[in-house]
């Protein structure tokens, strides 16, 4: 088989030994084809010490489009020929079998420009398969859920599908609020245009927890789950999709103490859907009866989340 080149951009900020140790799971990558690294430093002094023009090869730069995770993604991208482009964020790890196995997925649908792969939640030191269930997704299995197993770790895309001269299905949103969301959009953007391929085995390790740079961040998580339902109108014609967003909205006002605001989403999430488990978190949260915070520990120590 004639194996694509591929691109990993790895973006990165302050957290040098997290970046090293994803540094290290892509390089020991059992692919056959040639693998290049781009390891993007945003708003953050570049380690250039991380650099080797060893096999496979590590270039390391700084973020020079819009500041923020999209951005830096971007800037990898932009900065690469390969015909493939996988992400990695700096604190998970790839299995050594995760890109030879998804290639060969790519390959056999000529018309895919997308794919994915399961994923286990790393939280606490335990650790927990989020499978799909599934070998192809669609734009309505998107707009229901995000579908968490689709991390932007596993994605691995036509390089010239992404590109900004084409119509294709174009770079990582820059305008998404503290670039959070941007990875469900793409996959949103994506899957209008062929179904996201899908090999539905757990090959990238992901770490969940406070290393997130986003964990806590309340007002930006309802700002970007806001610009989600502003851009993507399949996920308010979808019910259960429309519900679970507002009952995220309705927790993460509630977490943030903006009882009004929780009490709004609540409702309109109860609208949606009745049976929607998120309104019942913020209700509980509003009551002070439960802390946003300590539902989302025990949720993350099964691979779960709100």
């Amino acid at each position: 088989m004639n194996w694509p080149t591929v691109g990993v951009v790895i973006p990165t900020r302050n957290r040098p030994e997290l970046v090293r140790r994803a540094i290290a799971g892509v390089r020991a990558s059992k692919y056959p084809g040639e693998v290049r690294v781009v390891v993007v430093y945003d708003q953050a002094e570049p380690d250039y010490a991380l650099a080797t023009s060893d096999d496979p090869p590590v270039l390391v730069l700084s973020n020079w489009r819009a500041p923020g995770l999209a951005g830096a993604r971007n800037s990898g991208i932009l900065s690469l020929d390969t015909e493939l482009v996988a992400f990695c964020d700096d604190d998970d790890v790839w299995a050594p079998d995760k890109l030879r196995r998804q290639v060969a997925a790519l390959l056999a649908e000529p018309d895919a420009e997308f794919v994915t792969c399961a994923i286990e939640v790393e939280f606490e030191g335990q650790t927990t398969p989020r499978l799909a269930g599934a070998a192809r997704v669609t734009v309505d299995e998107l707009a229901r859920s995000r579908m968490a197993m689709l991390h932007s770790s596993t994605f691995l895309i036509r390089r010239e599908a992404l590109l900004p001269t084409g119509d294709g299905i174009g770079l990582v949103a820059e305008d998404a609020p503290g670039s959070q969301n941007e990875d469900w959009d793409l996959l949103l953007r994506a899957a209008r245009r062929h179904d996201i391929v899908h090999v539905d085995e757990p090959l990238v390790r992901v770490l969940w927890g406070r290393t997130s740079h986003y964990a806590y961040e309340y007002a930006t998580k309802i700002s970007s789950l806001r610009w989600m339902m502003a851009r993507h109108p399949e996920i308010s014609g979808c019910r259960p999709g429309a519900a679970r967003v507002y009952g995220q909205l309705a927790c993460w006002s509630a977490a943030s103490g903006n009882r009004n605001q929780a009490w709004s989403y609540t409702k309109e999430a109860v609208r949606a859907n009745w049976k929607e488990p998120r309104a019942a978190i913020a209700i509980a949260a509003m009551t002070g009866a439960v802390k946003v915070e300590n539902v989302l520990t025990a949720l993350h120590k099964r691979g779960r989340g709100i």
